[in-house]
C-alpha cells in the first residue's frame, strides 16, 4: 500500500508507511467506533485521490493492486487471522478469534 501510495518516490513511500503507523496507533489508541470510521474514511478519500490522477492503465493495475490487498485481509479476517469487522454489539460481549479457541457456558450456577 505505501508503495502504492508512495507512487515509485522511495521518500513517498517512507511517508506512506509513517503515515500508516501513525492510523493504526491511532486507531488502537482510541479503540472507539467514531475512530476506525473517521480514519477508514480518510484512506477512501485518499485511495479515490489517488485512481482519479493515474491514466488508464495504471488506474487498472492500481485497481487491481487496492482489490488484492482487500481480499488478502478480508480472508485473514474469516481465518480468525486479522481484525473482526461489521459487527454491532449492543451490550455485554464476548469475542473469540484464532484456532483452537474452547468456551463452556454454564448457565446452571454450578462449576
Amino acid at each position: 500500500m505505501a508503495r502504492l501510495l508512495g507512487q515509485g518516490s522511495h521518500e513517498g513511500e517512507l511517508d506512506e508507511l509513517q503515515r500508516l503507523d501513525r492510523t493504526a496507533a491511532a486507531v488502537v489508541a482510541a479503540g472507539e467506533d467514531a475512530t476506525v470510521i473517521r480514519e477508514a474514511a480518510i484512506w477512501q478519500v485518499r485511495f479515490e485521490t489517488l485512481l482519479e490522477r493515474l491514466d488508464g492503465a495504471e488506474r487498472t493495475d492500481a485497481a487491481t493492486e487496492l482489490r488484492a490487498l482487500a481480499d488478502r485481509i478480508s480472508a485473514r479476517s474469516r481465518t480468525g487471522g486479522g481484525v473482526l469487522s461489521g459487527n454491532v454489539f449492543h451490550g455485554p460481549t464476548a469475542v473469540q478469534t484464532g484456532n483452537g479457541n474452547r468456551q463452556d457456558n454454564r448457565f446452571d450456577g454450578g462449576s
